[in-house]
């Protein structure tokens, strides 16, 4: 209890200086934990983006902006309910002492309705506004990060490779609004957060790990054991990003970002390479430092490397609605063959697609072979 006390008295932010209600604000704005939503946002974005243009879809903004809140909400209100489960906890480490529920500037049971009303109006919003799969996907991360990861932490160093499964999420919910489905690209973006977490949470757990052991966290195990565990949880994971990474890159992809990519992914493991030579705070630090800026600039390449594939004028509605999909043109002879061309990537990638086509008043009508010509005989045009 004294530690408790001392640390809480140390590291409490002083507030009679602020505004009360600035002060209240602030604290629950901190709870939501901006800064991690931050990651979760972009690779949300990248996840939304990808599957519209792997899905040949027209990009919506409005599509867009529905997926990013809902996710918000959802990440806000699951980081909020860990802060109030692991209060009395956070309460022993400096480097979480002074959070709202820790601190008691919050009540519990506030942080606790904070949370519940974050994540049922998060999940709720996904469902009406981004489609069932995105707001299943978003509410298994909330129940796995909550009930097995959270106890895990006290429990077995194993944790971090628990708490990676809900933590890779994000891509997945952003290409499940956008496409209504997952696809193998969808999976390789989770594999890609998935194996960056693990270098990013060891460095974070080497940096604390006076305070983990403080609070009886099992972020690394005791005595002989830590180090070749550091070693095998940052650097095989980190070896493994990089080929993941740019197996996810499209087919025809640009050489400068292509090699880009393949720097960038070489001087994670450099960082790598010196924390588990030096095993130093320093070196922790610099290995934390380069993680947060690999997974923006991974995201940032990976879509200037994605080609993209054209429209089909198919919107989300239409896609949400799948299967089947059928989509009718109407079309002048000499702009048929690129129009079919243009859908011919769309039937490769859902079997249930259907073309009709039909013709402008004082046109003929296309034959048979000439649409074929346009996209293969695996479409049946008529």
């Amino acid at each position: 209890m004294s530690t408790k006390l001392a640390v809480a008295a140390v590291y409490t932010p002083t507030l009679g200086r602020r505004p009360a209600l600035l002060a209240l604000l602030s604290d629950y704005w901190a709870l939501t934990k901006p800064e991690v939503n931050f990651l979760i946002l972009v690779t949300t974005f990248v996840g939304f983006t990808l599957g519209c243009a792997n899905e040949g879809l027209k990009f919506s903004w409005l599509a867009l902006f529905n997926t990013l809140l809902g996710t918000l909400l959802v990440a806000s209100g699951t980081a909020t309910l860990n802060q109030c489960i692991e209060r009395e906890y956070d309460s022993q480490m400096r480097r979480t002492a002074w959070r709202p529920a820790a601190a008691g500037r919050v009540q519990p049971r506030a942080v606790l309705a904070f949370g519940v009303a974050l994540s049922v109006a998060g999940t709720s919003y996904l469902t009406f506004a981004a489609g069932v799969l995105p707001s299943v996907l978003a509410l298994l991360t909330l129940l796995s990060y909550l009930f097995l990861y959270t106890p895990l932490k006290r429990k077995t160093p194993l944790c971090v490779f628990i708490g990676a499964f809900p933590g890779a999420m994000p891509p997945l919910i952003g290409w499940a609004a956008a496409s209504g489905r997952l696809t193998t690209e969808a999976w390789l973006l989770y594999a890609i957060l998935f194996l960056w977490q693990f270098p990013h949470f060891m460095a974070i757990a080497w940096m604390y790990r006076e305070d983990y052991d403080r609070a009886g966290y099992l972020m690394l195990p005791k005595g002989a054991g830590r180090f070749p565990f550091v070693i095998l949880q940052t650097m095989l994971p980190l070896l493994a990003l990089v080929p993941v990474s740019i197996a996810s890159l499209p087919a025809q992809r640009d050489g400068i970002c292509f090699w880009s990519e393949v720097l960038l992914g070489i001087g994670f493991v450099c960082f790598g390479l010196e924390f588990i030579v030096q095993r130093s705070r320093e070196s922790a630090r610099r290995l934390l430092r380069a993680s947060i800026i690999y997974l923006p600039l991974l995201c940032a390449l990976t879509l200037l490397t994605e080609r993209g594939t054209p429209s089909t004028g198919l919107n989300h509605a239409d896609v949400h609605a799948r299967p089947p999909c059928t989509l009718t043109i109407s079309t002048t002879m000499a702009d048929t063959s690129s129009k079919c061309r243009q859908l011919s990537q769309s039937r490769n990638r859902n079997p249930d697609f259907r073309l009709t086509a039909s013709t402008n008043p004082g046109n003929r009508a296309p034959t048979g072979q000439q649409l074929r010509a346009g996209i293969g005989s695996q479409i049946a045009c008529s």
